[in-house]
């Protein structure tokens, strides 16, 4: 569900453990959320070097390491951090409302 802002309902707080990633599809854009400590974050979920779902990988730290070639990725801002990898995935901003995790696809 989307509101007036912009914002869209993508799951519910629950859904997210500290820790866990998590892939969905927003409006037919794949999308991977992070809950590191306690704070939530949202970027593109296929990998920008090969097609891989980066919700597959591995949250170590603030990275996440896609599954296909090992190539990582700063959660919190999209740049790619290691090799094969070279270019940065979108990130999204991220809200929790009412227990339910919003982002901002615009």
């Amino acid at each position: 569900m989307s509101d007036d802002d912009g914002w869209t309902t993508v799951a519910g707080s629950g859904e997210l453990s500290e820790g866990d990633v998590l892939g969905t599809v927003v409006s037919g854009r794949e999308i991977a959320l992070y809950n590191l400590d306690g704070s939530l974050y949202a970027t593109d979920d296929v990998c920008t070097h090969a097609y891989a779902r980066l919700s597959d990988g591995f949250l170590d730290g603030g990275e996440i390491e896609c599954p296909l070639h090992a190539g990582r990725f700063d959660v919190k801002t999209g740049a790619a951090t290691s090799p094969p990898c070279v270019d940065a995935v979108r990130t999204y901003p991220i809200r929790v409302v009412d227990g339910e995790i919003q982002i901002k696809l615009g």
